[in-house]
């Protein structure tokens, strides 16, 4: 199967790879923002802070959204530092982050031992205006490598700033679910036949992205629900990809 799915906690599945196992790390881990107060911090769950009160979505919750700024700095720098063991030397690693949590971000993927290579925009047109402010329609793609890339290895030319909408009604699987369309342009950052890991696999649109372009993909999601529709996404995404050169015919 070109897909690794687990279930289970980032750090301890990470720890169980072997060395040099992946191309390029995208994930979107929890942003752990938004909160004024220790109160907000600590009593507001993900799907309060990231979905509406009418939101028509039955969505599911998910944890580790309730850190203070400093112990997400140490977790990510953990997790972070696991996750360079598992990459190739030249390989690369794409975090999604929001404009509060982009300098703590920064500073734990370069004490994870990355070279520090840049931020990406990904633009939400759809975003609300607020009168007498500038619109948060932006989130931002920390971008890191793992000592020097060469560039004849994959030979792409990428654009820095991306724009498309949440995926919405149906479509929208998970809280803080990223468009495939974007993903689909960011893990071509990992050579073709390349493997693509993402620890925060969330409803799996890294995964599908991967394997619509080509890449294999390794996935952790800690909540159940998750991992189970990020199965079913996976799995469906192969099936609709096969070409009748995939199929062997048995009499």
């Amino acid at each position: 199967m070109p897909f690794s799915l687990r279930q289970g906690d980032a750090l301890a599945v990470l720890s169980g790879l072997p060395e040099g196992c992946v191309d390029s790390v995208i994930t979107d881990p929890p942003y752990n923002s938004g909160g004024r107060t220790a109160k907000e911090r600590t009593t507001r769950s993900a799907k309060q802070k990231y979905t509406s009160a009418d939101s028509k979505n039955d969505l599911a919750d998910f944890t580790g959204e309730n850190m203070d700024q400093r112990s997400y700095g140490f977790w990510l720098t953990q997790i972070m530092t696991e996750a360079h063991r598992l990459t190739k030397t030249g390989g690369t690693a794409l975090l999604f982050t929001d404009w509060r949590q982009l300098p703590t971000t920064t500073d734990a993927i370069q004490a994870a031992g990355w070279l520090w290579r840049g931020v990406l925009a990904w633009h939400k047109p759809q975003a609300r205006p607020q009168k007498g402010r500038f619109t948060q329609n932006c989130e931002f793609i920390v971008w890191a490598s793992k000592g020097p890339i060469d560039g004849s290895r994959n030979p792409v030319y990428l654009p820095g700033m991306y724009s498309a909408s949440q995926p919405s009604g149906a479509q929208r699987r998970h809280i803080t679910q990223k468009p495939v369309e974007v993903m689909r342009e960011l893990v071509k950052i990992s050579p073709e036949g390349g493997t693509v890991l993402d620890f925060c696999a969330g409803s799996g649109s890294t995964g599908v992205a991967a394997l619509l372009e080509g890449r294999d993909f390794i996935g952790v999601e800690k909540t159940e629900h998750y991992a189970s529709i990020a199965a079913d996404r996976l799995t469906e995404t192969i099936h609709a990809t096969l070409t009748q050169d995939d199929v062997a015919l048995t009499d």
